[in-house]
Order: C-alpha cells, then sequence, then structure tokens
C-alpha cells in the first residue's frame, strides 16, 4: 500500500521512472532500456525495445514458481448445469497444445485470428494459445449479426477462425456456425481455416474449410512460446455499435501486461491466489482484460460464467458464485445490479448464501446512479466502487485506488484520477475550466501503456478521430468535471447534451434525478425535437418488480422530481414507462440507437434478436 498523491504526481512527473519500476513485475526475455518512445508523437510507444511473450506471463510462469496446483480457470455454467476447474498446470497443457493446433494450420507471429466464441473455457485457452505463438487475436463477440462479423474478418483479414457450433442462453440455444457460414459468403477475405467447437447441446454441420476442435486438439504437439516485441499487437478489438468501416482498437503485448498488472494490485487490490470475478463477456474489453489477462498475469483464479448472471428467475446467482467459489471481488456493470434490485428488492435471496469473501464490487460500463449505489452500499456492507474507462484504453482511466490507498468513496464519481492518466476538463476552445465547471474530458498524451497505441491500419484515423479536436491530448468523448478535491465526475458522452431552449443539459444528470424515485428501476433519457426549444427530453424508465404504479402518477412524480433537482429548465414533460431499455451485453444502454429512432434516422440492427424485441416494444414511444 501506498500514497495515491505523491504516487500520481510521480506517474505524471517521471513517466518514464514510474513504469520502469512497473515494468519490473513482467518476466522480459529482453528486458526494455528503452521505457518510452517519443520520436513518432502523437503516435507514442511503450518499451520498444523489449521482448516478452505475454502468454507466458499469464501461464507458465506461475508454473515454473510451484504454483501450478492452483485454479487458473474456474468455469461456471447454469445453462449447461456444469462446473469446470482448470488449475495453472492444466491450463499450461490445453493452451500449449491448441498453440499446436494454430501452428499446424500454419499460423506464425503477426497471423490474425478472428474468435466467435462463447463464454467456455475454450475461449480462453484460444487468446492464450494466440498470444503464446505470436499471433494477433481478434475477438467478436458471439451475438452479432453475420455482416458484422464479416466486417470485421475483411478488416483483419485472418488465416484461421476460431468458433462453436452454439451457445447457450437460459431461454435457448443460439447456432453459431449458420451465423459464420453467412458472414463468410458475404466477406470478401476467405480464411484459409476455421475450427469448430462441437458442443452436444448442438452439433454443427461441417464444410470445406471446417476442422473439428478437439480432433486437432486430440493429435497436436505442444508448442512454447514465441517472443514478440513489445510494441507488437496483442490483439485488435472492435468498437461497438460502429457503422461502415470497423475501428480497431490495437492492443500491445509490452505495456498491455505492465499496465494490467498494475492495476489489478493497485485499483483491484487482487494478488496471486485470490478469486477475482468480472462478470462479463470475453468478446467486450472487460472480458479481455478482466476475465482473461489481468487475473491470469498475477496468478489469481478468474471465473469464466456462462450464462446470464441475473435476471428471472435467478437474481440470487451473484451471491450463489461468490459463496461457492470465495470470490474476494467482483467486478460487474451498474444495470446487473439494478436488475438484481427488481427481482429482488429486499435481498431475501442474499440470505441464503455467505458471501463474507467479498471484500469490494466494482462497477463500470454505465453511470453509477446513486440509488443503485446506495442499495448496493447498504445490502452488501462492502465498499462499492466506482470505475470509468472506454474500450481504447483497456483499464481505468478513474477508479478508487483500493490496493494503492483506499480513499473516501463519493456518490456520483468514480474517484480519482489513474496514475499515468493526466486527466483535464476543457472548454469547447481548449482551456482549462474551474473545479466544479463542466466541460470535455481530455487526457494529456503521451497516454499511459494499455492503451491503443493506434487503430488497426488506420494511424491517420486515429489521430484525426481522438487527438485532433484538443491537440496535445486524447479526446475522450465525454463530459463532466472535477470536484474541488480532484474527484472526476463523468456525465455521459458529450454526444449525450442536449440544447433546450440554448440550455445544454446532460441527459446523465436528469437521468440521475429520475433514478431517485423509489418505483424506478432503471432509465434512458434522450433529447426529441421541440418546435420551439429546439430539443426537450424524454424520459424512459423501466419499474421495480412489482411496483403497480399509474403511469399518469408516475410521470407527474418524476416531473416534480427532475423539476425539484434539476430545475425547470429541463422541461421534463414525457415520461414514458416500458417493460426495458435495449443494451449492449457490456450493460451500456443503446441510447445512440435511441435517439436515431426517434429522428428518424438509419440505425445499425442491434446486435441480439433480445435488443431488437425490445426496441420493437418502445419504439411507437421513440417516435412520439
Amino acid at each position: 500500500m501506498g500514497d495515491y498523491n505523491s504516487t500520481y504526481e510521480s506517474s505524471l512527473a517521471d513517466p518514464d521512472g514510474f513504469w520502469a519500476n512497473a515494468a519490473e513485475s513482467i518476466t522480459w526475455s529482453q528486458a526494455p532500456t528503452v521505457i518510452l518512445d517519443r520520436t513518432h508523437a502523437p503516435l507514442y510507444r511503450w518499451f520498444p525495445d523489449g521482448r516478452l511473450n505475454t502468454c507466458y506471463n499469464a501461464v507458465d510462469r506461475h508454473v515454473e514458481a510451484g504454483r501450478g496446483h492452483q485454479p487458473a480457470v474456474q468455469y461456471v455454467s447454469p445453462v449447461t448445469g456444469t462446473q469446470r476447474t482448470l488449475t495453472y498446470d492444466q491450463l499450461l497443457d490445453e493452451v500449449s497444445r491448441f498453440a499446436g493446433v494454430l501452428a499446424g494450420l500454419g499460423v506464425v507471429a503477426g497471423d490474425r485470428v478472428v474468435l466467435s466464441m462463447p463464454m467456455v473455457p475454450e475461449a480462453v485457452i484460444a487468446m492464450l494459445a494466440c498470444a503464446r505463438v505470436g499471433a494477433v487475436h481478434s475477438v467478436v463477440f458471439g451475438g452479432f449479426a453475420a455482416h458484422e462479423l464479416a466486417a470485421r474478418i475483411d478488416d483483419a483479414q485472418p488465416k484461421v477462425v476460431l468458433s462453436a457450433s452454439c451457445g447457450i442462453e437460459p431461454s435457448r440455444v443460439v447456432p453459431y456456425k449458420p451465423l459464420l457460414d453467412e458472414a463468410l459468403e458475404l466477406a470478401d477475405h476467405a480464411p484459409t481455416a476455421c475450427v469448430i467447437l462441437q458442443r452436444p447441446q448442438l452439433a454443427a454441420q461441417m464444410g470445406v474449410l471446417d476442422h473439428d476442435w478437439n480432433e486437432l486438439l486430440a493429435g497436436a504437439e505442444p508448442v512454447g512460446c514465441t517472443d514478440v516485441a513489445a510494441t507488437d499487437p496483442l490483439y485488435i478489438l472492435y468498437t461497438s455499435g460502429t457503422t461502415g468501416k470497423p475501428k480497431g482498437v490495437v492492443r500491445d503485448n509490452g505495456g498491455h501486461a505492465v499496465a494490467l498488472s498494475w492495476s489489478m494490485a493497485n485499483i483491484y487490490d487482487i494478488s496471486a491466489g485470490d478469486t477475482w470475478w468480472a462478470a462479463s463477456d470475453v468478446g467486450w474489453v472487460v472480458g479481455h482484460s478482466y476475465i482473461v489477462y489481468a487475473p491470469l498475469l498475477v496468478g489469481a483464479t478468474t471465473i469464466v460464467y456462462e450464462g446470464k448472471p441475473v435476471g428471472t428467475p435467478d437474481a440470487g446467482a451473484f451471491w450463489r458464485v461468490i459463496a461457492e467459489h470465495g470470490v474476494k471481488a467482483l467486478f460487474t456493470a451498474p444495470t446487473a445490479i439494478r436488475a438484481i434490485r427488481k427481482e429482488d428488492p429486499e435481498s431475501t435471496l442474499l440470505a441464503d448464501h455467505d458471501i463474507s469473501s467479498l471484500q469490494a464490487l466494482f462497477l463500470a460500463g454505465e453511470r453509477l446512479d446513486p440509488d443503485t449505489y446506495h442499495w448496493a452500499s447498504d445490502t452488501l456492507g462492502v465498499p462499492v466502487v466506482d470505475n470509468w474507462w472506454q474500450t481504447e484504453t483497456g483499464w481505468p482511466i478513474a477508479a478508487n485506488p483500493r490496493g494503492l490507498q483506499p480513499l473516501p468513496l463519493k456518490e456520483g464519481s468514480p474517484s480519482v484520477p489513474v496514475p499515468g492518466y493526466d486527466v483535464q476538463v476543457l472548454d469547447g476552445e481548449g482551456h482549462p475550466v474551474p473545479a466544479g465547471t463542466e466541460g470535455n474530458i481530455v487526457i494529456r498524451l503521451p497516454l499511459p501503456p494499455g492503451t491503443l497505441p493506434t487503430l488497426w491500419n488506420a494511424d491517420a484515423r486515429y489521430i484525426n478521430g481522438y487527438l485532433s479536436a484538443f491537440p496535445g491530448y486524447y479526446t475522450t468523448g465525454d463530459g463532466g468535471f472535477l470536484d474541488d478535491d480532484g474527484y472526476l465526475y463523468v456525465l455521459g458522452r458529450t454526444d449525450d447534451v442536449i440544447n433546450v431552449a440554448g440550455h445544454r443539459l446532460s441527459t446523465g444528470v436528469i437521468e440521475a434525478a429520475i433514478a431517485t424515485h423509489p418505483a424506478v428501476a432503471e432509465c434512458a433519457v434522450i433529447g426529441v425535437h421541440d418546435a420551439m426549444k429546439g430539443q426537450i427530453p424524454r424520459a424512459f424508465v423501466v419499474l421495480k418488480s412489482g411496483v403497480d404504479a399509474d403511469p399518469d402518477d408516475l410521470a407527474r412524480e418524476v416531473v416534480a422530481t427532475v423539476r425539484e433537482q434539476v430545475g425547470p429548465v429541463a422541461a421534463l414533460k414525457e415520461v414514458v414507462v416500458v417493460p426495458g431499455l435495449p443494451k449492449t451485453r457490456s450493460g451500456k444502454i443503446l441510447r445512440r440507437t435511441m435517439r436515431g429512432i426517434a429522428d428518424g434516422r438509419e440505425e445499425p440492427v442491434p446486435s441480439t434478436i433480445e435488443d431488437v424485441r425490445v426496441l420493437e416494444d418502445i419504439t411507437p414511444f421513440l417516435k412520439g
């Protein structure tokens, strides 16, 4: 444990010294002598002359240290009724043999491999096997439609595609192979092979390019680790909701390993032997960073959960998994906690489980509203820690550094800038604003290790899209403010600001006010056209389970709440009660899609059938 203020100042005053020290937590085949390469700014590179292998750091070195018997991956699948534990010894065996499968298919360092996989241990094994041979993996969320998968295949141009016969959800089996076949028909690029994990719930028909996963694995010889440059890419991750040409965020090997190892110890207070659960999907950045790489880099046990951990009829799934596996810290999205509260507002299911192992709840992916924060804090009796980051950064920009120095928690704030991130708030002209004043949240360059060094094959697009609005800064696209204590408040995307009769209002501020109403489980606010005021807010609210409120009465109460907490300037008059809100799998509400429908624009088709159904329910209200 250290001191936050001195650590943070040190990281900004001497980034080379700070990150050189942090890099000592990683095993290098060639230790870096240059920490930060500034010669091609604003395209910075960390540890340019270092060499390492990420898979070795995540698996092999723990076995060599004598901890091969410790669980590395704990697979929990209520949708199939199975569990499986992989020790570090077993993980090393399976990863090295699947690396042999890739090598047998001609995959070498620098080749790309696309994965479209359900939440099964094989997805983790495949990612690590790619890292082992130096290949660049690109995981595509298994629920994406065929045209989105095809676009990513064309951009990454993989030599091999890895998939499964199906994914499994609580109420249905989702065929993956037909989706992959359709994507390959749509794509211009053709891989040389596809490897399919056949699952007993639904067998896939195999084609001429297809190989059976287990058959290849049975005949594969294990291979060792291939050293790569620290600046070589580990993976490409395409941001959700892209239109046109996909935007592939690149993550390098060296900076990624250093930053994630540092974050697990200093932000999340997780070390070797601890059990950690990030309730997400490997298709999203949280899954990459905190299901797969970060916990394994520090020698922890990571939980891989297949199925939706919340929602009818299993709102107690979180508590059961925590109790059964001794989870020290849980990372999920606020929307998951809201879903639990909606189904079990009195926390009756919690009484059935001993969750005394839990020391902290970390939330990210959506703004943490005060109502959810207080409910979770009171229910669990542990610190509820908001943290804020992006697909592009790969690890938190702002958080409460529990492992470094636990700081006081403030509702509505993900706490303080993380060491390495020089967070500033600027006005539209690029000038710093006083404490408490809203503006554009930016990060002074260079970004710390582990963040995106560029976009895949698109340096100019990276510079134009992220570094041009405020020269010398990375533009986050989010608005907010810093308070007098240096705590950051993130109010939402800058395009979530509406202009009501000349007054700029964050929809996040209005949502926070609505969320305080005792009947509201969750809500979303969008701006819609108004002939007199230009824009006015329209609120969509989901009620808590068991609440039977009159819609008109509820609307009047919500309007009064917003008027009291935000002011008459908010001009909220329209409140619509809906059964659900469309979301990504990581829990983000599809506000952009909702705004597009309200404005009459064509928007991308949502990624899952469930999203489509929810949108169909609320589209009449979006169109007014």
